[in-house]
């Protein structure tokens, strides 16, 4: 009585079998809905922002769900090296994410530039005209209270600030570890009043466009040469999404290009509805991204 009922069990788990695969085959739907998600990783700074905001508006017009993912740099590298996340539109190289490049260079695919030229750095407002040189700051130390307003504790920018201050023997004065947005608001504060202050910061940033700052020489070349930006992907993805991979790999943008972003984005009521405006200002250059 056994066996007979062995045999039934078995034919009716391969009829299960059967039936389950016929449903993910037919799902061929149900397979390219699945094929049309992406996880986007992004770090809290407006830039990064504004270009992982930037793929969400044009992925989710081209039929992708876009999840977005707000990470610190090193769960962002880790993330990707892992394939635990699939993009992130910015990798600073050679010299700002060197130290994570050389650790994650072979579980990581790098992808094409989209912007040259970087610039990191000390800066302070043009009416400082008596401030043009990291080698002054010692000496005017006590009108802007000894002190440097950086961001991001752990960020590549307040890493070589750090070894600014030790190369130039800064060491009457402060780095103040706080974050882009707690930046700019002691910036714009002093900045209103005309009063002396000394900030970390970087191009590409829209503040530049709001104000009228300089970047303090740096003899010693410690902030290092220009870094260009370059999109990442977990390995595997240019093969899971070779369109979407093809489309950054087309991407390219100019300082005024990049510039508009942020500044739309920034204003703008949402991150989201920010892309979503300066893609529609700048369609013709989006298209030819997506060879359109």
């Amino acid at each position: 009585m056994k066996k007979p009922f062995f045999i039934l069990s078995l034919i009716l788990t391969l009829f299960l079998a059967a039936c389950g695969n016929g449903n993910n085959n037919e799902g061929s739907g149900e397979g390219e809905e699945q094929n049309k998600k992406v996880s986007m990783a992004m770090m809290s700074w407006i830039d990064n922002i504004s270009t992982a905001y930037l793929w969400k508006e044009i992925l989710e017009q081209e039929g992708y769900e876009v999840e977005m993912l707000e990470l610190d740099k090193a769960a962002m590298w880790t993330g990707l090296s892992r394939g635990d996340i699939d993009l992130s539109s910015q990798a600073w190289l050679p010299l700002s994410d060197q130290s994570l490049y050389q650790e994650y260079q072979d579980t990581i695919d790098f992808g094409e530039t989209w912007y040259e030229g970087t610039k990191l750095g000390l800066v302070v407002p043009e009416y400082m005209t008596d401030m043009n040189s990291i080698e002054d700051l010692s000496a005017q130390a006590d009108t802007f209270n000894s002190e440097i307003v950086g961001i991001d504790p752990g960020s590549s920018l307040m890493e070589l600030t750090s070894q600014t201050i030790e190369r130039y023997g800064l060491t009457n004065l402060n780095l103040v570890e706080s974050s882009e947005a707690a930046m700019l608001t002691e910036l714009k504060k002093a900045y209103d009043a005309e009063q002396p202050v000394v900030v970390t910061l970087w191009n590409p940033h829209w503040i530049f466009a709001e104000m009228d700052l300089k970047y303090l020489e740096d003899p010693e070349n410690t902030y290092g040469d220009p870094d260009n930006i370059q999109f990442m992907a977990r390995q595997g993805f240019s093969e899971d999404h070779p369109e979407v991979y093809e489309w950054m790999t087309n991407w390219e943008m100019n300082d005024d290009q990049l510039g508009s972003l942020i500044k739309e984005v920034e204003n703008a009521s949402s991150h989201q509805e920010g892309a979503q405006q300066w893609v529609e200002n700048n369609r013709e250059l989006v298209d030819g991204w997506l060879n359109k």
